[in-house]
């Protein structure tokens, strides 16, 4: 089955705006599309950029094949003129944008498109439909890497979105450092750890509990994981024990009060010997739920439904906005709408210890002078429609690594509020 072309992840006004660009002479002008958010989403004090790995390809990849012309034609999306552009079309302008891992605040101008209006107008709702998801995913993964500290969190949460969704919010969670995912698709494209033993159906499966271990410690080996929850957890722990010995690399709790079943559990296993076996624990798991279970003897979380729908921001919110024409800034002064014209740049202001301050969202023109310790966030992706940086996805989990440790302090809170670092404009 041939791969489905990301042209036709376009919303028809963007075709319609084309073609009369088109016709009145406006489409080559050169432009400069910015994507921002006026807000973060209800209780959130940073974003996080995720997303610019899937969407160069996609943006290099933005094709229209005959069939497709023909079809849009037929169907009076596209006259003549639009059909024959579109068939031609391929991006040849510059990006540039906040590196994958990058927080992000309120009107941080993380991508910036600039080409003719009619090569970048056309890629709106692709831009927007990745970076959207992918934002919201990795703000609500970050969040609980936050709230977990060290210990590890595996991303489980597959089963409750879009099949090809669940191998995206899988990427933006390794990205913001999770250990590891549930699904094999985003571990053979992304090359992130995968991980899983068994479900509550395999225990059921046999005529005894016992029995299912058994099977399972068979397969895998003692090191592996035992669901222990399917009856009775202390019943459950016993038999673990009972079939796989003191050496059993861990139990997993998927149900009930988490803080107080690890706290028993934790004491159960040291009763029975098994000291070095490890507690996970899943089901339902947000930030807020993580960092209430910070003084339980937890190993290791897995987290799902939380992952996959933003932690209930399934969008980051994001605009994509013309701010500049022919090298005149163009503003939006809709109410509640308004958008600042001209290209920006984005930087970060440190102080001497290496904390974050202050972001600085300055004209590309403005000849702006960085101070030491200024941090360029806007960095060069595509010129002249050519990939000049592709990080890989190892490379992004350390940028983002490294930037959160220069957040302040507020800016970590789980709770709503500032996060104690300004956003100027210049």
């Amino acid at each position: 089955m041939p791969a489905e072309s990301t042209a036709l992840f376009t919303d028809r006004y963007e075709l319609t705006m084309l073609a009369a660009a088109l016709a009145d002479g406006t489409a080559q002008r050169r432009c400069t599309f910015e994507v921002f958010g006026r807000r973060l989403p209800a209780g959130r004090r940073f974003g996080v950029a995720a997303g610019l790995g899937r969407l160069i390809p996609a943006i290099c990849d933005f094709r229209f094949s005959g069939d497709e012309l023909d079809a849009l034609a037929a169907a009076g999306v596209i006259d003549e003129r639009t059909a024959g552009y579109l068939a031609q079309y391929r991006f040849t302008g510059d990006i540039s944008g906040y590196a994958e891992g990058e927080p992000y605040f309120a009107y941080s101008p993380i991508l910036s498109v600039t080409g003719s209006f009619a090569e970048a107008v056309v890629l709106e709702t692709l831009i927007l439909s990745v970076l959207n998801h992918d934002c919201a995913i990795a703000a609500a993964a970050a969040r609980m890497v936050v709230a977990a500290g060290d210990r590890p969190i595996i991303e489980m949460g597959s089963r409750r979105t879009h099949e090809q969704a669940a191998v995206a919010c899988a990427r933006a969670a390794y990205l913001v450092g999770f250990a590891a995912t549930s699904n094999l698709a985003a571990g053979a494209r992304y090359g992130i750890p995968t991980t899983g033993t068994a479900a509550h159906a395999f225990t059921l499966l046999h005529d005894s509990e016992a029995a299912a271990f058994a099977a399972q410690v068979e397969s895998l080996g003692t090191d592996t994981t035992l669901l222990v929850d399917t009856y009775d957890i202390s019943r459950g722990i016993e038999t673990a024990i009972e079939v796989a010995g003191p050496g059993l690399g861990a139990i997993r709790i998927d149900s009930g009060d988490l803080a107080v079943m690890a706290h028993q559990s934790r004491a159960q296993l040291d009763r029975l010997g098994a000291t070095e076996t490890q507690i996970v624990v899943s089901g339902d798991l947000d930030e807020y739920a993580i960092a209430a279970l910070a003084a339980a003897p937890v190993d290791s979380y897995g987290a799902g439904t939380a992952v996959v729908v933003g932690s209930g921001a399934p969008t980051a919110g994001l605009v994509y906005k013309l701010v500049e024409v022919d090298g005149r800034p163009v503003t939006k002064r809709s109410e509640n709408k308004a958008s600042a014209g001209g290209a920006k740049l984005g930087y970060r202001r440190h102080r001497a210890s290496g904390t974050a301050t202050e972001e600085l969202v300055v004209q590309r023109r403005a000849g702006f002078e960085p101070a030491t310790g200024d941090r360029l966030l806007s960095v060069p992706v595509l010129r002249d429609g050519e990939v000049l940086a592709h990080p890989t996805l190892a490379d992004s989990r350390e940028h983002h690594r490294a930037a959160m440790t220069a957040l302040p302090w507020e800016a970590l809170k789980l709770s709503a509020g500032d996060p104690g670092l300004t956003v100027s404009f210049g």
